[in-house]
């Protein structure tokens, strides 16, 4: 029973930004870096695992990395992602990528009104699989599309959805950035229980600038744009901030605040460090590792870690 209420508990966190749908998850995957940062990273170049934010963001990536990022929620439930920069097709200048997500809630029992055990039990998980294209449009003009297959099962039942991610990027100059992106763009193919769902669509636009003197990177974003709202500017409400330190060559410090987040806590619990996040990034040669950690709640935070390879 105590398992049942925190897989309902991490249920509730992928479920808090939109309507009831089970493709939610799409919108709660994220690495290590783009956490720590309040997921402010629609316009961080360099960087191939934060296409999940903004697919043209490839084009300005290593040109070729792996890299791969593991969540660890509560007891068994687990998630994470896997993004590869292909680079063994002659595509004139192009960068082409592919993407994994997964979700596992574990194994669950089943329970009578009594609390009691019968049966084998059931799983539950969320997958998708996507191909990320990123191209130059113009000087400083950037533009990417991805198209993903998603798919959920829970217990013996399951569903399917095909959606595409676009964005564009464009370097203002060699400090500033700017970035837009319209995720989740999609259908549902086959639906849970025959019940029909609609796909999370998410817009998100940001900026970045790297200080001059400071080794500073301040990004600042606003995020969930197509949500439905009572006013027309309820939605700037969702915006984030993350700002990355460069102690050096090697190590990065960050922090980053998401005012949706702390928003959605509810006003008669204590809010503590909901909204705020924070890691730390650790260059080598052809090795980076991140660790990010976020807090969704009074009792809820995330640590995430990354790893990516330049192969």
């Amino acid at each position: 029973m105590k398992k049942t209420i925190l897989a309902l508990l991490m249920l509730t966190v992928t479920n808090m930004f939109a309507d009831d749908t089970p493709y939610n998850f799409m919108r709660f995957n994220s690495t290590a870096r783009a956490a720590a940062l309040g997921n402010a990273v629609v316009s961080i170049e360099d960087d191939a695992s934060l296409i999940f934010f903004n697919p043209a963001l490839l084009q300005s990536a290593n040109e070729k990395t792996l890299s791969t990022t593991f969540s660890k929620h509560v007891l068994d439930i687990n998630s994470g992602n896997i993004v590869y920069k292909i680079n063994q097709f002659d595509l004139d200048g192009a960068s082409l990528a592919a993407q994994i997500n997964f979700n596992s809630y574990g194994s669950f029992n089943y329970v009578d009104n009594e609390g009691k055990l019968y049966g084998n039990g059931f799983s539950g998980s969320d997958l998708s699989f996507g191909v990320t294209y990123s191209n130059e449009l113009d000087s400083n003009w950037y533009y990417g599309v991805t198209g993903k297959f998603i798919y959920l099962t829970l217990e013996s039942q399951s569903s399917s959805a095909f959606a595409v991610d676009a964005g564009m990027f464009y370097k203002v100059n060699e400090r500033t950035n700017l970035g837009f992106s319209l995720l989740h763009l999609g259908t549902e193919m086959s639906s849970l229980n025959g019940q029909a769902a609609t796909m999370p669509t998410d817009a998100r636009l940001g900026v970045n600038h790297r200080l001059k003197g400071l080794p500073l990177l301040i990004n600042f974003s606003f995020h969930h744009l197509a949500d439905d709202v009572d006013g027309f500017f309820d939605r700037f409400k969702n915006f984030a901030i993350g700002g990355e330190l460069y102690l050096s060559k090697v190590i990065n410090l960050r922090a980053g605040y998401d005012n949706q987040i702390r928003n959605f806590a509810s006003a008669d619990e204590n809010k503590g460090l909901s909204g705020l996040s924070g890691g730390i990034g650790i260059k080598f040669q052809d090795v980076d590792f991140d660790y990010g950690y976020a807090e969704y709640g009074a009792s809820i935070g995330l640590h995430r870690f990354s790893l990516a390879l330049e192969l």
